[in-house]
């Protein structure tokens, strides 16, 4: 087989969502020495999305592990192994491109794979499955060339593969299929708002004078009882357009027939999805500056007393507080006023105003995938400012040496995460810790997994905060050996209740810790700590945060906004300390 592509780099999709990248290094190194392997990730969540770039060191590796893992079994699920394309243009353009269906159930990649290696160089293909693995009877497959397509196509077409004959065609974008199939030109009538006592003859009777109809169906339940709707094909166009304009709207047994033409899944999906989005941006556009988000809000406030704390400001035409399935408050809510300018003084007035025990947090309502974008560009700049390793971005190993996989801040020594004492907490509205009293936090210890040097030389003694401030005092020793947590599914309050206080402190900051080393995996033990200090008093709090995964990251950037300020502060006191020497 002849490489397309001068890389060694492979694409591998359909992957199992718990797939690692020391699993693929164990799978792919067995080839060849591996130069990189990186899963991708979402940017928030962490999840895996499915698929993974290999990176060999030589061409010829990459070319071995195509040829011999390519559908292979990684927790139990084939993975799809292509060259990896760097132009996205080569995929977007349908060059080479050819569509298959009615494929056997039998068939899987490799079988398509062997029938269509013949005609050329295969850079992609794929059986479509459903959730549970089963062909749907279609898939795809990408050449090198147009010319090997075409070959293809012309030998594949009509021939009997495991006794059924399949259709192979050139692919065709969604969007230009729905564009090709001409609107104005249709034979099929789509009938709704038929009375019960309409059968197929009587459907029959009432469209035939229209033309030749090739069938009539009326669509039924599974006891044989009408739908309510049903549909007529006609052999040519006229007929069928001459019986839409004629019989929509007509009262049949005082019902008003709906005639129009059929529609696929895809295109009614399509039109559906097209009239959503307009909806919402008008609806975006009506609200736009007049919509407020609320956070910081205490557990007895209802609708009506949001409305009132509001209601100085301006008219409000809506105020809501959102709660949970069980009808509790999720501590924010939304209040919509019918003026711009109203909004804006309810920002002035109300951000960081006491009420209760908590300072309300007031801004302008943003889109979630606004609201997205800019925790992205949050995360990467801490990412960057912090010194940190980010998930995204290739682990590299020397050839013939055993992988290292791990992540974490780039100028922290080998040691435990730690957590601040509880008198050493600012305040309720600050959890920034005080610099240097730092004691050791059992239960959520990281084990790093290879000495950090700066310069050629360890940094014995020296402890750094969350964001790079530094520590001049020396480093606390490690506690004894942590002690073995019970593991509770699912953890509930009943559940919890059995156990003395501090011990459901220890499950809750478990089940913390694993969620958070998901989104921030340097800082897991840190912001653990801090929410366990915040709300030790309140295990119902702990929980939601567990079940809460917008709860959960909604406090993690808080925490991380804290670090960040704290180490600001700490370096800005470093630095008049150095003045003052001076």
């Amino acid at each position: 087989m002849n490489t397309p592509y001068p890389s060694a780099s492979l694409y591998v999709g359909d992957l199992h969502h718990d797939v690692t990248e020391g699993q693929l290094f164990e799978i792919f190194n067995t080839v060849g020495p591996v130069a990189s392997i990186r899963v991708c990730r979402d940017a928030i969540t962490r999840r895996s999305l499915g698929y993974a770039y290999v990176n060999y060191h030589n061409v010829a590796d990459a070319e071995r592990a195509l040829d011999t893992l390519n559908n292979s079994l990684i927790r139990s699920k084939a993975c799809r192994i292509m060259w990896s394309q760097r132009d996205p243009s080569v995929r977007k353009s349908g060059l080479g491109n050819v569509f298959i269906k009615n494929l056997d159930k039998s068939i899987d990649h490799r079988a398509l794979y062997d029938t269509f290696s013949a005609f050329g160089n295969i850079l992609s293909c794929k059986v479509v499955t459903d959730d549970n693995n089963v062909s749907k009877g279609y898939g795809f497959v990408h050449f090198e060339t147009q010319e090997q397509a075409e070959k293809a196509i012309a030998r594949v077409n009509g021939m009997m593969l495991n006794g059924k004959q399949v259709y192979v065609g050139p692919f065709i974008p969604k969007k230009e299929r729905l564009k090709s199939g001409d609107a104005n030109k249709f034979t099929n009538v789509y009938i709704k708002n038929l009375d019960e006592g309409v059968s197929e003859e009587k459907l029959c009777e009432m469209f035939a004078k229209f033309g030749k109809l090739r069938n009539a169906v009326v669509m039924r339940d599974e006891g044989n009882k009408s739908k309510g709707f049903g549909f007529v094909n006609y052999e040519n166009y006229d007929d069928a357009k001459r019986a839409v304009d004629e019989m929509n709207g007509r009262d049949i047994n005082g019902k008003a027939l709906y005639c129009g033409r059929a529609q696929k899944k895809a295109e009614r999906e399509s039109e559906l999805r097209a009239k959503f989005e307009q909806l919402k941006a008008e609806r975006l556009a009506k609200y736009q500056g007049v919509n407020l988000y609320i956070k910081n809000l205490e557990d007895d406030w209802d609708d009506e007393k949001l409305k009132t704390e509001f209601s100085a400001f301006g008219n409000i035409t809506s105020a809501k507080v959102m709660r949970d399935e069980k009808g509790l408050s999720r501590g924010f809510g939304f209040v919509c006023f019918s003026a711009p300018e109203e909004a804006t003084r309810a920002v002035t007035e109300m951000n960081g105003r006491m009420c209760g025990t908590k300072p309300l947090y007031v801004a302008l309502a943003q889109r979630k995938e606004v609201r997205r974008a800019q925790l992205e560009a949050q995360l990467a700049q801490r990412m960057k400012r912090g010194g940190m390793t980010a998930v995204p971005t290739p682990t590299m190993f020397p050839a013939g040496n055993p992988p290292v996989f791990y992540t974490q801040p780039a100028n922290l020594p080998p040691q435990q995460f730690m957590y601040p004492q509880p008198q050493q907490m600012l305040n309720s509205r600050r959890w920034a810790p005080a610099p240097g009293q730092y004691q050791p936090m059992p239960n959520y210890m990281v084990q790093m997994q290879r000495q950090t040097r700066t310069n050629g030389r360890q940094l014995p003694g020296r402890r750094f905060n969350g964001r790079g401030a530094r520590d001049q005092q020396p480093a606390q020793p490690a506690p004894g050996p942590a002690q073995a947590v019970p593991q509770l599914e699912p953890l509930t309050p009943a559940a919890l209740a059995q156990y003395p206080p501090e011990q459901q402190l220890n499950m809750l900051g478990e089940r913390l810790f694993s969620q958070i080393s998901k989104v921030q995996p340097e800082l897991a033990g840190k912001i653990t700590g801090m929410l366990l200090e915040r709300y030790s008093s309140s295990v119902e709090e702990l929980l939601r945060l567990v079940e809460n995964e917008n709860e959960l990251n909604s406090k993690i950037s808080q925490a991380l906004e804290v670090l960040d300020q704290f180490a600001a502060e700490a370096k800005d006191g470093e630095k008049e300390g150095v003045k003052a020497e001076k």
